[in-house]
């Protein structure tokens, strides 16, 4: 029995649906940094600048961990939206079942090595001893919610791969409201810091991917989910892997640049580390209207190109090129202008609103350069071609960054001179992306003349 309610993405008005698609991710995604933001403000705010630093420096440890899978997020999306593109519904209740178990097995094995090796890792990358403790358990208790955030992610995967973006929308913005309510609760009336911002996040997430799984739960033909069925199908997994694990291990090397990135700034000192931690915050509000349209080039072109529709495709990947960067301009426009005004929500310090406001300009104000590889990385992923965007941004974007930091890096050893390599490895990765995109349709088209 087919769900009525999957969406058809190979044909109708594209730009509409695009935009349809589009809107709930961009909402949840920057609502999602609001109430995240909240994390920082609160902590920040009524609690002080080392507890601060101590959230906020811990961002790229948990991406390094939580990228290792989250590519796999990819490949869920692929999967499914490729098989309900070829209208291969036999096969979908099987692909349900196999993404739902990978994705808590992932979040088990994800969540213990966090907890085992978080404390290791955050002396490794120099984080000063009077943040090092809150750091190490806020790290702890953020690393317990990891099943959750898993199955959240392939969950969301599963439905936007049939087209349907506006109910994980919903639940990471209800989501994110509860956090909102439940930071301030254990920090203003239980006196918690660092700790009380983890255990709201944790709570959270445990909502948002309780949520997935009753939705799942009450579908209807082969979208519905039960836990008797939960079993591994090795033709679904294979593919999962094989579009996800490139992904996924970009976003491993990803981090660790950004890690040693994170490593510079620390030795810097608190105040830098609390400046840059409460205006990379800006940043994410921007990179989520990205990976908006990313995980739309990605539905799209699965679905289109497993319908055999190319010149669908191509048109999805101008639309949602042109139309990410466009949102992403004016979102910076915004920040830079109102940059120090907006410093002063994360802290009342002069000097961590000055370095915020410093990142801001330098790396903000850019940022729409990411579309160049992101948007087009997606479109190839969606296409089945999922290693070689990855390993040109591990070699664009990562290796550009470690050099950066090895060897620019200390002869100025300035903030300054950290932030430059945001903007440099944007514009070489975004360069060999679009002509390997090129080089790629070029052969696509050539094969079927």
């Amino acid at each position: 029995m087919s769900d009525s309610r999957t969406t058809n993405l190979t044909s109708g008005n594209l730009l509409k649906q695009i935009i349809l698609f589009t809107l709930p991710l961009i909402a949840s995604g920057v609502l999602q940094q609001l109430f995240n933001s909240c994390d920082i403000a609160v902590v920040g705010r009524f609690v002080g600048a080392e507890d601060l630093a101590a959230v906020g420096s811990t961002s790229p440890l948990i991406n390094l961990i939580l990228n290792v899978f989250i590519g796999l997020g990819v490949g869920a999306n692929v999967l499914i939206a490729s098989l309900v593109g070829q209208k291969k519904t036999e096969l979908i209740s099987s692909a349900v079942h196999t993404v739902i178990l990978l994705a808590v097995l992932c979040g088990t094995v994800l969540g213990a090595v966090g907890i085992i090796f978080s404390s290791r890792i955050l002396v490794l990358i120099e984080t000063p001893h009077e943040v090092l403790p809150q750091a190490a358990l806020y790290l702890k208790i953020y690393f317990t919610g990891f099943p959750f955030i898993m199955i959240y992610n392939f969950g969301s995967s599963i439905l936007r791969g049939r087209g349907e973006s506006f109910k994980p929308a919903v639940f990471l913005i209800v989501a994110g409201i509860l956090n909102v309510f439940m930071n301030l609760f254990f920090v203003l009336c239980l006196h918690m810091g660092a700790e009380g911002v983890g255990i709201a996040t944790t709570l959270a997430n445990l909502f948002s991917a309780a949520c997935i799984i009753i939705t799942l739960a009450k579908e209807k033909g082969e979208f519905k989910f039960s836990i008797k069925k939960l079993a591994i199908d090795k033709r679904h997994s294979a593919i999962l892997f094989k579009i996800g694990m490139p992904a996924g291990i970009q976003g491993i090397v990803f981090s660790l640049s950004n890690l040693v990135i994170q490593g510079a700034l620390n030795s810097l000192g608190p105040k830098v580390m609390a400046g840059s931690a409460s205006g990379v915050t800006f940043e994410i509000f921007a990179y989520f209207i990205v990976t908006a349209f990313v995980q739309c080039a990605v539905t799209f072109t699965s679905q289109n190109y497993g319908a055999g529709n190319l010149k669908r495709c191509y048109k999805a990947f101008f639309y949602c090129m042109a139309l990410s960067v466009g949102f992403t301009m004016v979102c910076s426009l915004v920040f830079t202008l109102f940059r120090f005004r907006l410093s002063e929500i994360y802290s009342s310090d002069p000097e961590t609103i000055r370095y915020s406001a410093y990142r801001i300009l330098k790396v903000e104000s850019v940022q729409f350069l990411i579309n160049s590889y992101e948007i087009t990385a997606g479109v190839l992923r969606g296409f089945g071609c999922s290693l070689t965007p990855a390993i040109i941004t591990i070699a664009g974007t990562c290796a550009v960054r470690l050099l950066w930091i090895a060897f620019v890096f200390p002869k100025f050893n300035t903030y300054g001179s950290v932030l430059m390599v945001y903007p440099v490895s944007w514009v070489i990765t975004g360069s060999a992306m679009i002509l390997t995109l090129i080089i790629f349709l070029k052969k696509k088209i050539n094969k079927n003349c």
